[in-house]
């Protein structure tokens, strides 16, 4: 945030929900970027990418949609190829939900997340760990929306709502 100007300042797939209502960055909305990136990596796709007419495609969405029907190894980032440790893509895939978590108190801390990527400490089933896709869904009506609809994005177009689960989470473009 600039504190001269109060306006919120950042790429907003990265940007956690409550940093646009709040304007305080924290430990917690740190991690929220930090999930985004780690999905990014393991993906090879932006946190958002627009579709056009279609609205946007949110990774976060599609990372979840493959860890539901239990596939969540299909939407990492091809050219890995067959060169990849199935177990640490996996990992890192689930860790970068789990700090994508709509509620910031559901979010692991940073020394959690070095634990889990250490393997020092296993990962529970993200369902047990309260990811769901409610988990991914920001509460409309707190600021978010009119925030989002009036930042542009790098297609220099005011972004417009799709239906996307967690598009509240993550709204914009680079």
């Amino acid at each position: 945030m600039d504190p001269q100007t109060t306006h919120v300042v950042g790429t907003l797939g990265y940007l956690a929900p409550e940093h646009t209502r709040t304007r305080k960055a924290t430990t917690s909305t740190d991690l929220f970027a930090f999930g985004a990136f780690l999905l990014e990596v393991a993906c090879g796709r932006r946190p958002i990418e627009p579709q056009g007419e279609t609205g946007d495609l949110m990774l976060v969405d599609l990372v979840f949609s493959f860890w539901q029907r239990g596939e969540i190894l299909e939407i990492r980032d091809p050219k890995l190829g067959t060169d990849f440790v199935a177990k640490e893509v996996e990992l890192v895939l689930k860790l970068g939900l789990l700090c994508s978590h709509s509620d910031p108190t559901a979010r692991p801390s940073m020394r959690q997340v070095v634990q889990y990527l250490e393997g020092d400490v296993p990962l529970s089933d993200l369902s047990a760990l309260g990811l769901t896709a409610s988990g991914l869904t920001f509460a409309h009506g707190e600021g978010f929306d009119d925030f989002v609809t009036s930042y542009p994005s790098s297609m220099d177009k005011a972004h417009t709502h799709s239906s996307s689960i967690a598009e509240s989470l993550l709204s914009g473009g680079r």
